[in-house]
């Protein structure tokens, strides 16, 4: 991970907040944004959390990832599993740190206008795993990578009724259709930009007493979780704004020699 990481992480220089809140050791969840495409951000994150408080997150994985040869080896090989319930039960019981985007694939599948939009749709799992396995939920944002590409064509457009027709005739689901992008001086290349994380105070679980068939309170700490996530996404765009080396320019400035 450190030699795959290193090239992207001296590019992105990524900025992290509330590091000292994660627990010192699972079982948790952590639950938070996904941003375009999934993957610029995300393998940061990780990194991050393993390096500075040993947690080595099991990220629960789109069922579909796991019908592509070699890229779910690949997912496999970095601790992600098939985001099933018995798998996440497992993981939990196991007392494992666990990584669930609650998006899902169509979270990652951004359409125009969805920018730091939490996609989470009427989603209870994530809520009724953690009230099951009486496990703190740790909140957390990423901002930054919905800059990196400019959505050019959506799954919504009618310019992708062939592809979507297509897509679907190979079993796939239209929703999880990716959009086409431009990035970096119009290539498919991404920009360069600096990506900024926050998490948020644990929320405890314990209150709910073990309820986890309970839908009002499943409802409820999704909920308060999704307040919480969102909470953390608008400070970092505040935060953002107001860094002078967010440019990719400025940061290679403010390193060299006076």
């Amino acid at each position: 991970m450190e030699a795959l990481l290193r090239p992207w992480e001296l590019i992105t220089d990524p900025v992290f907040h509330g590091t000292d809140l994660i627990p010192d050791s699972g079982p948790c969840l952590f639950v938070g944004n996904h941003t375009i495409y999934g993957l610029l951000d995300l393998p940061l994150l990780v990194h991050h959390v393993q390096r500075e408080r040993g947690l080595f997150l099991r990220g629960l994985a789109e069922k579909a990832h796991y019908k592509v040869p070699v890229w779910r080896d690949f997912l496999t090989r970095f601790g992600a599993v098939d985001g099933t319930r018995e798998n996440a039960r497992a993981l939990l019981r196991d007392g494992e740190a666990v990584l669930v985007l609650p998006g899902g694939g169509r979270e990652v599948a951004k359409r125009k206008g969805e920018r730091y939009q939490l996609i989470w749709k009427q989603r209870l799992g994530f809520a009724r795993l953690a009230i099951e396995a009486r496990c703190p939920i740790v909140p957390f944002a990423a901002v930054g990578g919905e800059e990196t590409y400019d959505i050019m064509v959506d799954a919504d457009s009618a310019l992708m009724a062939p592809v979507r027709s297509a897509f679907e005739r190979l079993g796939g689901r239209a929703e999880l259709l990716f959009p086409l992008s431009r990035g970096f001086a119009g290539t498919a290349l991404p920009r360069p930009e600096r990506f900024y994380f926050a998490f948020g105070e644990p929320i405890d679980t314990e209150r709910y007493g073990g309820r986890h068939e309970d839908g009002r309170a499943a409802r409820g700490l999704r909920d308060r979780t999704r307040s919480a996530v969102e909470e953390r996404i608008d400070f970092l765009l505040v935060e953002r704004e107001q860094d002078p080396d967010r440019d990719l320019l400025a940061r290679i400035r403010s390193r060299l020699p006076v």
